[in-house]
């Protein structure tokens, strides 16, 4: 106890060692002689108090007491080390068999005697020569610090990314508040309430997206944090030259890890998240759309669109918002969810669900199907209105009407060769979000959206197709009014019942490309002229 009294209270608060000729200042506090002459010549204050130090008080006598005291201090420091040393001599023998540590065992990592060697707890094992043992051990370990490095500087800069990005989703989220915020302003009092709502909805959604980013980044930075004190503790195991002592420190600390395991890349296995954040229709067509759910009066923001059409068979309104089709006297009927491109192909559809299908899929070998005289080829399908038994795997020689050549392509529908009339709108889509209302009434056909991506109706089925991929949907009641929103940007088409505003199906698609038209279909049956129009809603 009294050797750490001494060693504490005999430290020179300059150099932080035991002292050197001490000497003291007039406020009582002492230094090493040089210490403080090399302090007071840049200043005349006590390095501790901060009290003046006379001029002429500059040549201090030496503090006999402390120097003694500072001498027994150094000599107890002395004879600690020296048994220190004894002791780790006597750790270099074997604590089971006392005989020097001459081996490495490579498989478990720690040193051993030749009698260890031939014990049974190592039967089988790897051994090497302490210094080989070393040299190996050193050169796998500077190998691996150099890895370690790139590593750090991977996750360092995953962090830094995922920094980024959190920042900037914050940023977003305040832009869509204020945008929320002005276009509330413009309403009546009493939407106040749902402009709060809405808040509050954005606000779920940046704590969902922060947290799972949070989560990210605390893994990247425990990762970062466990890299480093692996450098560290590395790095200090390096600094030993003894092999023996660099073996000993090295199994210490490791136990019976191998550098291999211990320097495997961390950066690879961690990833940035990035949620995307966004309120949907909301960011631009919020007051069209609370209007819509509240049944005020606001400004409208809805697509005022005009229709066209190349088709013979279907009619445009004077005002260009109404389409009309007639059919053809000749026309074949069929029942079936048809092509509505090329219905005479032979080719494979990819579908998600069957629709009025209750026999499972099967296969079909078959001549003289659905015509004659058309070539070969394969067709799978998940089903079509209108069948009584489902259908797998399809091979036929004479399919589908007469001289059609063989193909297998991959389509949303197939099968049938029904009137179906196509029509667009005048104007084009290239950026930004869109929205536009289509009143279907009554027809018992049609096909709303943009070209390859859209939501069939037919005989009370609803389905939304895509370019190779059919998905049934479940209705409670029939829509009267169907509406469209369209976001450029992230290429996502949503498709709501405009009667309530209740969403219907979102799909997305990279394979979109700008400028895209709102697309419609319309189909004459029976060779009756259907007087319901399709409609584009004007406000």
């Amino acid at each position: 106890m009294s050797a750490a009294f001494s060693s504490e209270d005999l430290t020179c608060a300059i150099c932080l060692t035991i002292f050197t000729d001490p000497v003291n200042l007039p406020c009582g506090h002492s230094f090493c002689r040089e210490c403080i002459t090399h302090v007071l010549s840049s200043q005349t204050q006590c390095p501790n108090c901060r009290t003046a130090v006379p001029t002429e008080a500059t040549c201090l006598p030496t503090s006999h007491l402390l120097k003694s005291l500072a001498e027994k201090a150094k000599e107890a420091e002395r004879m600690k080390r020296e048994r220190g040393e004894e002791k780790a001599q006597v750790a270099e023998l074997c604590p089971e068999h006392e005989e020097k540590l001459k081996l490495f065992c490579v498989t478990d990592q720690q040193l051993a005697c030749i009698i260890c060697r031939d014990g049974e707890r190592h039967e089988g094992h790897k051994f090497k020569p302490i210094r080989e043992a070393a040299v190996s051990l050193r050169q796998e370990l500077e190998r691996g610090m150099e890895n370690l490095s790139d590593d750090i500087l991977a996750t360092e800069s995953l962090a830094n990314t995922q920094r980024e990005v959190m920042t900037k989703t914050k940023e977003k989220s305040e832009q869509l508040k204020t945008h929320i915020h002005r276009q509330f302003e413009e309403m009546h009092q009493f939407l106040r309430k749902r402009e709060d709502e809405i808040k509050n909805e954005l606000k779920h959604k940046e704590e969902d997206a922060v947290e799972k980013m949070s989560e990210s980044l605390n893994a990247i930075e425990t990762a970062l944090s466990e890299s480093r004190e692996l450098q560290g503790k590395v790095t200090s195991v390096l600094q030993t030259e003894d092999p023996e002592r660099f073996l000993m420190s090295w199994t210490e600390r490791n136990s019976t890890v191998t550098p291999e395991h211990l320097f495997r890349p961390r950066a690879s296995d961690l990833k940035v998240v990035n949620t995307s954040l966004s309120l949907g229709p909301y960011e631009s067509h919020l007051q069209f759309f609370l209007w819509k759910e509240m049944l005020q009066v606001i400004q409208p923001r809805a697509e005022l669109l005009s229709l066209k059409s190349n088709s013979t068979d279907i009619t445009v309104s004077d005002d260009g918002r109404s389409l009309f089709c007639s059919p053809k006297s000749n026309q074949a009927q069929s029942d079936y969810f048809s092509s509505y491109d090329q219905p005479k192909s032979f080719r494979q559809v990819k579908a998600s669900k069957t629709f009025g299908s209750p026999a499972g899929f099967g296969q079909v070998r078959a001549s003289n199907t659905f015509g004659s005289s058309a070539a070969s080829g394969q067709t799978t399908a998940s089903g079509f209105f209108g069948t009584t038994a489902g259908f797998g795997q399809v091979r036929a020689s004479n399919t589908f009407g007469s001289s059609a050549a063989s193909s297998q392509t991959t389509a949303s529908n197939t099968f049938g060769n029904q009137s179906k009339n196509h029509a667009f709108s005048v104007s084009k889509f290239t950026s930004g979000q869109h929205y536009w209302e289509i009143e279907v009434g009554h027809r018992d056909y049609w096909e709303l959206g943009i070209e390859d991506h859209f939501l069939k109706y037919e005989g009370q089925k609803y389905a939304a197709c895509s370019r190779n991929i059919i998905t049934e949907l479940a209705f409670g009641d029939k829509p009267r009014k169907i509406g469209i929103y369209l976001n450029c940007s992230s290429k996502e088409l949503s498709f709501y019942d405009a009667d309530n505003m209740t969403h219907i199906h979102t799909m997305s698609s990279k394979l979109m490309s700008m400028p895209l038209s709102a697309y419609f279909t319309i189909r004459s049956r029976d060779q009756i002229s259907d007087p319901n129009p399709l409609t584009a809603c004007w406000y």
